[in-house]
Formats: C-alpha cells, structure tokens, sequence
C-alpha cells in the first residue's frame, strides 16, 4: 500500500468520527426542540467527503489489477 492511499484511509476514518458527531449533534438538537437548519446541515459535509473517499477507496482494488494489466482470468487461485 503506497503513502497516498494510507493517507486517504486514515483521513475517511476521521472524517467519519466527524460525520458521526454532527449526527449526535444534529440528534441531540432534535430532542431539545431547536429549529435550527445548520445543525442538521453539519453533517452534509462530512458525508460528501466520505462518500468522495469510500467510492476511492472501494474502487481502488480494481483500478489497481487493471493497471497491472491483471485479469480475472490471469490470477492464481
């Protein structure tokens, strides 16, 4: 695993502790009975970053065989 793709690991595991908090936030707003619209836009944030880098990561197994010129056919089972 090269250096680029540790540090887009790392960063999708923080952004979703972040992501989980605004929930929590946006949670605990609710149950008080406040109307505001930011908390519960705090979380799209997140949530666009996270799903920029899970998609990353996700396809990034196949973006790698298919640099490699690996097929299907040609791995070792």
């Amino acid at each position: 695993m090269n250096n680029s793709n540790r540090w887009i690991r790392q960063f999708h595991r923080w952004v979703s502790i972040a992501f989980t908090m605004a929930v929590i936030a946006n949670l605990v707003a609710l149950a008080r009975d406040e109307r505001a619209v930011w908390v519960g836009l705090l979380a799209l944030f997140p949530l666009v970053l996270l799903l920029l880098t899970g998609l990353y990561l996700f396809a990034l197994p196949y973006i790698t065989r298919a640099r490699s010129g690996q097929s299907k056919e040609g791995r070792a089972t």
